[in-house]
C-alpha cells in the first residue's frame, strides 16, 4: 500500500485531507512539525512526502533540501497557500517533484499524487480484489485471466472500488466522481443501470462480489 507522510500543522485540514486519502486506498501518517517529519522519515521511508511550506518550527523547503540530500528519489510534493511564482520555482528548486497549490480539489491531488507516483516508478499499476486485476497503466481488467471491454463509467466505478476494496462507497460519493467523465450529467437511475451492467460483465449476476448496502451504495467484497 502507498504509505504517505503529510507534514502539516492544521489539524482540521491534516484530518480531512488524510480521510480522503485513506477512503482513496492510501495510508497517511500525519507529521504536525518538521522535527517530527524528520525523526518519521529516519525511523522509516514512505512512499510519498505531502509537504506544508509554513510550520511552527520553520520552512517547508529546508526539510525538502534535507530529504533531498538524503533520498533523491523519494517523492515529494508542496501543498501550500504561497502560491507565487517564486515560491513555486523555488519549491521546484529544492527537489519537489510537484507544487498543488491551496486551495485545492481532492480528486486533482490524488491524481497529482498518482502522476508524481508513476513517474518515480513507485505508483501500483496494477489493482487486484480476488481474480480480477486492474491495469491503470493501460485501462485492462481481466477476471481469472479473461480480458473484459468496460465502458468508461463501468471502468471509473471499479477502480474506484478495487482502490479500496471493503469500503463502502455511498451512492453520492459515486456519482461526485463519475458524472463528468461521459461529458454528461449522470443521475441516480444511470448509476444503477451502469452497475448492473458492470455485475453482468464480472459475472457477478448474484451481487455477491459488488454488494449492495440497501439506502447506501455499494462495497466490493475482498
Amino acid at each position: 500500500m502507498t504509505h504517505i507522510y503529510y507534514i502539516e500543522d492544521d489539524p482540521d485540514i491534516a484530518a480531512a485531507v488524510a480521510e480522503y486519502l485513506e477512503q482513496k486506498g492510501f495510508r497517511v501518517t500525519l507529521c504536525a512539525t518538521l522535527a517530527r517529519a524528520r525523526a518519521a522519515l529516519e525511523s522509516h521511508l514512505p512512499t510519498l512526502v505531502l509537504l506544508d511550506w509554513n510550520m511552527p518550527d520553520g520552512h517547508g523547503d529546508r526539510l525538502c533540501r534535507w530529504i533531498r540530500s538524503r533520498w533523491k528519489d523519494l517523492p515529494i510534493i508542496f501543498l501550500t497557500v504561497r502560491s507565487d511564482a517564486s515560491d513555486i520555482l523555488s519549491g521546484f528548486r529544492d527537489g519537489a517533484d510537484d507544487y498543488v497549490v491551496k486551495p485545492f480539489r481532492n480528486r486533482e491531488l490524488v491524481s497529482r499524487i498518482r502522476s508524481v507516483l508513476r513517474r518515480s516508478g513507485k505508483g501500483t499499476s496494477v489493482l487486484r480484489c480476488g481474480d480480477i486485476a486492474l491495469n491503470t497503466e493501460t485501462g485492462k481488467v481481466t477476471r481469472g485471466g479473461s480480458e473484459i471491454a468496460l465502458t468508461k463509467l463501468e471502468y471509473k466505478i471499479l477502480s474506484n472500488m478495487m482502490s479500496c476494496p471493503g469500503k463502502l462507497f455511498t451512492r453520492d460519493e459515486i456519482l461526485s466522481d463519475i458524472w463528468d467523465i461521459s461529458g454528461n450529467f449522470v443521475n441516480d437511475n444511470t448509476l444503477s443501470v451502469t452497475v448492473k451492467r458492470l455485475r453482468e460483465k464480472l459475472g457477478d449476476s448474484d451481487g455477491r462480489l459488488i454488494k449492495t448496502v440497501r439506502g447506501m451504495g455499494y462495497r466490493l467484497e475482498r
